[in-house]
C-alpha cells in the first residue's frame, strides 16, 4: 500500500537508481496520474520529464473495459482476446480509435503548450504510470516510442498484476514494478490517497511550476 503518488514515485525512483546520472535517459509519464509519479522518478535519477499520451479504447456499452488503446501517432493496439470474446465489429474499433486519437490531440495541445515531443533516437525511454491494469495503454506507448527511434524501453510502475508484467516484458526491454499482487481489481486500491489528478496539475508539473 502506497501513501500517495508522491511516495510511490520516490520509491520507484529508488528502484530505478541504476539509471542515475545517465545522459541518454528520458522519463515519459502517462497523463494524468502518471505525471506526479514521473516527476519524482525524473528528479531521483536526474532525467528530463515529458509525457507520452495514450488513450484506452472502451468496449461497446462498457467504456471501462479496454478493447485496446491508441498511441499519439494514431496507431491502434488491440486486446485480441477481448475483441474476439465480445465480437467487437471492425467499424466500431475504427470509430473508437478515431475518437480517442482526437482526444489525444486535444490533450497534447493542452499539456505541451507548443513544446515539441522529445527526440528519442538512441535514448532510453522510461514509461511511468501510477499503476498498470491490463497494460493496453502502456503497450501502445512503448510501441509508439519504438517507432520514434528509442533505443531501449523501460516500463516503470508502482503496482501491476503479475500477468501484465509478464506480457509487458515481451514488449519492453525491462519492466520495473514495486508490487505485483495476485489479486488486482483497481489501481486505487493500492493507495491510501488516490484523488484524481487534474489537468492544471499536469500542466504545472510539466512547466516546472510544481
Amino acid at each position: 500500500m502506497f501513501r500517495d503518488r508522491l511516495e510511490a514515485g520516490e520509491l520507484l525512483g529508488q528502484a530505478l537508481g541504476f539509471l542515475k546520472g545517465r545522459k541518454d535517459v528520458v522519463v515519459l509519464a502517462i497523463p494524468r496520474g502518471g505525471v506526479p509519479v514521473g516527476r519524482e522518478v525524473a528528479n531521483a535519477i536526474g532525467a528530463p520529464l515529458d509525457i507520452v499520451i495514450t488513450r484506452k479504447m472502451g468496449a461497446p456499452g462498457n467504456p471501462e473495459l479496454a478493447v485496446g488503446a491508441v498511441a499519439e501517432d494514431g496507431e491502434m493496439i488491440l486486446e485480441d482476446e477481448v475483441v474476439r470474446m465480445l465480437a467487437v465489429p471492425r467499424d466500431y474499433l475504427k470509430r473508437e480509435a478515431a475518437r480517442q486519437a482526437e482526444e489525444i490531440k486535444q490533450r497534447e495541445k493542452k499539456y505541451r503548450d507548443g513544446r515539441p515531443f522529445p527526440k528519442l533516437e538512441g535514448k532510453t525511454a522510461v514509461i511511468v504510470d501510477d499503476g498498470i491494469a491490463t497494460g493496453s495503454t502502456v503497450r501502445a506507448a512503448a510501441e509508439s516510442l519504438r517507432r520514434r527511434g528509442a533505443a531501449a524501453i523501460i516500463v516503470a510502475a508502482p503496482v501491476a498484476p503479475p500477468e501484465t508484467v509478464a506480457e509487458l516484458s515481451e514488449t519492453a526491454d525491462k519492466v520495473v514494478c514495486l508490487s505485483t499482487p495476485a489479486y488486482f481489481s483497481a489501481i486505487g486500491e493500492f493507495y491510501e490517497q488516490f484523488e484524481q489528478v487534474e489537468d492544471d496539475v499536469v500542466e504545472k508539473i510539466l512547466a516546472g511550476d510544481s
